[in-house]
């Protein structure tokens, strides 16, 4: 992704960038400060991914217009329809779904440790902070380019794309966390990577606007 004036101008003036760093940020500083177990924190961003997810399938309920440039079935390409809207969308909610069912039994087998206490007044500031902070992105971002035309098929893998690295960041990282420090370190590690995954799904988004304002996208 070049990174151009225009580029950083249009991220750096994106408030709700703001609002995930700070909210990753005071997931640190609480982390540390209640001494969370990397469970505990995991748990935490299981959360934040639902919420993710949910939004995304919002968005593509909600899409006025959209393209089905790449996407295709056994018949041949499919057609933007709102059929094809509908089922795409419940196709990714069912998908996503079962791959974080399949993370909660993870999450669930304890990772070696016992369970944490997940219903703490910390964590759960910490999952409306993501909520508020989602939500925000959300509307905000969807008055700012509602003259783009997405591609629905991108739309689908995108929190995947998101998702994971932090993910793998948590699960990898649990091998050699043996302190604070090192849990500082990754939770470090996690938000330069939902940082960089949130720039790169709003560049797409704005690259998909100066495509509309240049010409057709198909």
């Amino acid at each position: 992704m070049q990174v151009t004036a225009s580029r950083l101008e249009a991220l750096l003036s994106d408030n709700s960038i703001w609002g995930l760093l700070l909210a990753n940020l005071i997931t640190i500083v609480m982390a540390v400060m209640q001494d969370w177990s990397l469970l505990l924190v995991m748990w935490v961003y299981w959360c934040q991914s639902v919420i993710i997810g949910l939004f995304n399938f919002w968005r593509m309920m909600t899409l006025k217009r959209f393209s089905t440039k790449g996407v295709s079935s056994g018949d041949g390409p499919v057609l933007p329809t709102q059929k094809t809207k509908r089922e795409m969308s419940w196709f990714f909610l069912v998908h996503y779904g079962l791959f974080h069912a399949v993370y909660l039994v993870f999450l669930f087998s304890g990772i070696g440790g016992d369970q944490p206490e997940f219903f703490a007044p910390g964590p759960l500031l910490i999952i409306l902070l993501f909520l508020i902070n989602h939500a925000w992105s959300f509307f905000y971002n969807r008055r700012r380019e509602a003259e783009s035309v997405p591609n629905i098929g991108t739309l689908m893998f995108l929190p995947y794309a998101r998702i994971l690295p932090m993910h793998l960041t948590l699960v990898f990282g649990g091998v050699f966390i043996s302190g604070k420090f090192w849990l500082v370190v990754f939770l470090l590690l996690k938000t330069l990577a939902d940082l960089i995954a949130h720039a790169a799904e709003h560049s797409l988004r704005r690259k998909q606007m100066d495509g509309v304002r240049n010409g057709p996208v198909s």
